[in-house]
């Protein structure tokens, strides 16, 4: 088998340190394994396979003789950087927001669309990881029976904020049920034992920025600018995982029972559907599990062709680092 050299860049990251956990767990074929980050981090030692590697400062020399650059270092970095890899011919996997919607970028997600990944001119886009866990389940509805519109409500982790958040809900955790004073710093208010319906900036339609990636996302993987989807996006006090409440109308009729065949027979996607015995996804189930799992699956009985279903899935390893390999993967087996 031909092995690759690879970089991960923001190698020190939450998403980064599992690209390479993931990296390692799915055997993939490097030759060569470059970690990159910050100048502030640079220095620093990690391992892979068995091996200690030295974190390097990111520069555009940084990228030759690279063949393949995993990014999860901001979209500020994948701004300056990706190009500069793209242009040493390394192959581009970038997980910010920088190029997603970009007309000349693909933004894929295996399950869905992994033809669009050999459409790269040097940059392949990964989803936000809302949108991944969303499509990944509702392709297989689409392709059976087409989809007029989607709600969604996502009920996001604060990992997705990054280290400091989590370290900010644990903290705030304990300060309270110690009757201490709560510090609010990574959130602009308190998030233990607290709902906040606000992800990222807020638009003059008051829609926030996380809320219209998701809209945007959606029609750009699924290829269907027709799709109407609205979206409201919430932080809540969980460390792992995001959930999803989806309320689907299709083109055609479908039954629970055969969006649970389709369901059970699609990549990546597991049902966890027996309320009878209070069986049903929840985040800390996916801690562990790489795949997106869906259940509460129910007519809408307010439409004559709606369904709701309850979609849950790591956010960083199949909303993230996971979704980043797989790619890779698709690349190199050409």
């Amino acid at each position: 088998m031909k092995k690759y050299n690879v970089a991960v860049v923001g190698a020190t990251g939450a998403v980064g340190r599992e690209m390479l956990s993931i990296l390692e767990e799915r055997d993939f074929p490097f030759e060569n394994l470059k970690l990159l980050a910050s100048e502030r981090s640079a220095g620093k030692k990690m391992t892979c396979k068995g091996k200690e590697y030295t974190v390097e400062a990111t520069t555009p020399e940084s990228f030759e003789g690279v063949d393949i650059a995993l990014f999860s270092a901001g979209a500020g970095a994948s701004k300056k950087f990706a190009p500069e890899a793209a242009k040493r011919g390394a192959v581009v996997v970038d997980n910010s927001s920088q190029w997603r919607m970009d007309p000349e970028v693909p933004l894929v997600v295996p399950e869905v669309n992994p033809e669009d990944i050999f459409k790269h001119k040097g940059i392949i886009a990964n989803p936000n990881c809302s949108t991944i866990q969303m499509v990944a389940a509702l392709k297989p509805i689409y392709d059976k029976v087409g989809i007029e519109r989607i709600v969604v409500s996502t009920y996001q982790a604060v990992s997705g904020t990054g280290k400091a958040a989590i370290d900010e809900l644990r903290e705030q955790a304990k300060a309270i049920l110690a009757n201490e004073e709560v510090k609010s710093e990574v959130y602009p208010y308190q998030i233990a034992f607290n709902v906040l319906p606000h992800i990222d900036i807020f638009f003059d339609d008051g829609y926030t920025k996380e809320e219209i990636k998701m809209v945007n996302e959606t029609k750009k993987i699924m290829g269907d600018d027709s799709i109407k989807v609205t979206a409201t996006a919430a932080r809540v006090p969980v460390v792992y995982g995001h959930a999803e409440s989806v309320n689907i109308e299709t083109k055609e009729k479908l039954t629970v029972s055969e969006a649970k065949e389709l369901l059970d027979n699609a990549p990546g996607v597991s049902v966890v559907d027996k309320p009878e015995e209070l069986a049903y996804p929840m985040q800390i189930d996916v801690e562990n599990n790489d795949d997106v799992l869906v259940g509460r699956i129910r007519e809408d009985n307010t439409i004559e062709k709606g369904l709701n279903l309850w979609i849950v899935a790591n956010n960083l390893r199949k909303g993230a680092a996971l979704n980043t390999i797989q790619i890779a993967e698709r690349l190199v087996q050409g």
